[in-house]
């Protein structure tokens, strides 16, 4: 029971569903959950439409998690530390996306007065002489040129480099849109496992070190958990991965081959957050998409910063972006809005576009119905890596795209492997199925008009196609080998060339 004076707490408020006896939820043995959604690739967070939001937070001050946290000062002021007099440089500080409440630096992602996201923000003054052209320029050739907006410290010496991936433009699938001047962010050759995950990664460990956590993990859909576990094993953190039982199989080995302690848990991507959440708070860990998640989702700002600079310093008229939690979105948003307020880019305006799976979409639906509230749904769809069902930054996505101008759309599992092959054989990029959502659904937004052919247009590919050869699994014939003659060569090529001719025809008469 609570202490006198507080709410009672019903089971109502929360899950229709218990915690089993073996497990410790809340704090207290048997006690009903809320399974909260998840962000980019997953994190525990609450709607601020819940009446019992209050409540709970109330309930999460009473538990153990705070006395971990009370060991970190909390700050409402900017204090700008020399590297000589600390190791935090604290011109950046963690305050709640709504409430405002401050939280100085410590690894928690939650607000405790209104159980909304908590969001790193800068004191771009301080940033002002030190994020300038001439500095970026003189930096490392990856993310870490930008390192005087990441939440790192000034004394910070990178180890995992990621980024500064290309920018390149893509006149051959243009022609094939309707497009004239598309270019694509390619994050498929982010470095060390693929994906923009990199990116997150390097600077949730970062301060993973900072807080002095020895271990540390994640729940994912399969390029997180690739590069924690890449990333770790360079830093030398012990760590516990969670992964869904049917994760794709070269997910599960591009993790294991690092060393990582791989668990498969049975059930959806939700079970796999709840035990994470629990686990980060029983044995003191840094879960990068749990309580280290808002330095993690800063990462994600050095794709805009990337785009910017690769464009000559100036912003795009158009952002095509993949959603799953909505943070890359919000975060590409965010980088643009620090440019233009250092004076780094003109303040020109940017429409951004969001692309889901129509198997799992709440994005989507949420800003075709002109609205932030996000309705879950339950994910089916081969583009996994998306598959969020009830997003963290669903709400902030809907809202930036419907206050830039832009619109979101979703596409069907036999576009996303289209999209994937069309991406191929125009432009050399192999992507996994998140890159042929955002593919398909850029095709899309040229063929309803939504953006014209001559506006510069960047769409961002996020993972690399290796990791989900699975779904291309029986789209090409395999043909019978021939002998090592040149009359067997050329019997080949005139049936190749008649069942191309064959293939033309017949898809001319279905356009007919």
């Amino acid at each position: 029971m609570p202490p006198k004076g507080k709410p009672e707490f019903h089971a109502e408020w929360l899950r229709d569903e218990p915690c089993d006896a073996t497990t410790t939820c809340l704090g207290k043995p048997g006690v009903w959950c809320q399974l909260l959604p998840g962000d980019g690739e997953h994190e525990i967070r609450g709607s601020l439409s819940h009446s019992w939001l209050k409540r709970l937070a109330w309930y999460f001050e009473s538990i153990h998690v705070h006395s971990f946290l009370e060991q970190v000062t909390r700050s409402r002021t900017f204090s700008h530390s020399r590297p000589s007099e600390g190791p935090v440089t604290t011109a950046y500080e963690l305050r709640c996306r709504e409430c405002g409440k401050a939280y100085g630096l410590q690894p928690l992602s939650i607000c405790d007065e209104c159980f909304s996201p908590l969001e790193v923000v800068f004191d771009l003054e301080y940033a002002r002489t030190r994020f300038t052209r001439d500095a970026i320029s003189q930096g490392p050739l990856n993310m870490w040129r930008y390192r005087a907006l990441l939440p790192v410290a000034d004394s910070y010496e990178p180890q995992t480099p990621a980024g500064l991936t290309p920018l390149v433009k893509a006149p051959r699938l243009a022609s094939r849109i309707g497009a004239r001047n598309l270019y694509i962010k390619n994050d498929a050759v982010c470095m060390p496992t693929l994906s923009f995950k990199d990116r997150v990664v390097a600077v949730a460990l970062a301060n993973a070190q900072a807080f002095g956590f020895d271990t540390v993990g994640c729940s994912s859909t399969g390029n997180l958990a690739n590069a924690v576990a890449a990333q770790a094993a360079r830093l030398g953190l012990k760590t516990f991965i969670l992964v869904p039982a049917d994760l794709e199989p070269a997910k599960i080995l591009n993790t294991q081959v690092y060393g990582a302690t791989l668990v498969r848990v049975e059930g959806n991507y939700d079970h796999v957050n709840r035990l994470c959440s629990q686990i980060a708070d029983r044995y003191h860990w840094g879960f990068v998409n749990v309580n280290l998640r808002p330095y993690y989702a800063e990462g994600s700002k050095t794709v805009g910063y990337e785009i910017a600079e690769q464009l000559g310093w100036r912003l795009p008229d158009n952002i095509v972006c993949p959603m799953a939690g909505g943070s890359l979105i919000t975060k590409i948003r965010k980088a643009f809005s620090e440019l233009i307020a250092l004076g780094l880019v003109e303040d020109e305006p940017v429409r951004f576009f969001g692309a889901q799976a129509t198997g799992c979409s709440p994005i989507s639906v949420a800003v075709k119905n002109g609205t932030d509230v996000i309705e879950p749904q339950r994910p089916n769809t081969i583009a996994r890596s998306l598959a969020i069902g009830n997003p963290a930054d669903g709400p902030y996505a809907s809202r930036a795209i419907r206050a830039s101008g832009g619109w979101a759309e979703d596409v069907s599992d036999v576009e996303i492997v289209s999209a994937i092959q069309e991406l191929a054989e125009t432009e050399g990029i192999f992507t996994e199925t998140a890159g042929g959502v955002t593919t398909a659904v850029t095709a899309r937004l040229y063929a309803h008009g939504r953006i014209q052919p001559d506006e510069l247009t960047v769409t961002c590919i996020t993972g690399n196609g290796l990791k989900t050869t699975d779904c291309l699994q029986g789209a090409y014939e395999q043909h019978r080998a021939i002998r090592p003659r040149l009359t067997d060569f050329e019997n080949f090529v005139e049936e190749h060339n008649a069942a191309s001719q064959g293939f033309t025809l017949a898809q001319e008469s279905y356009v007919r």
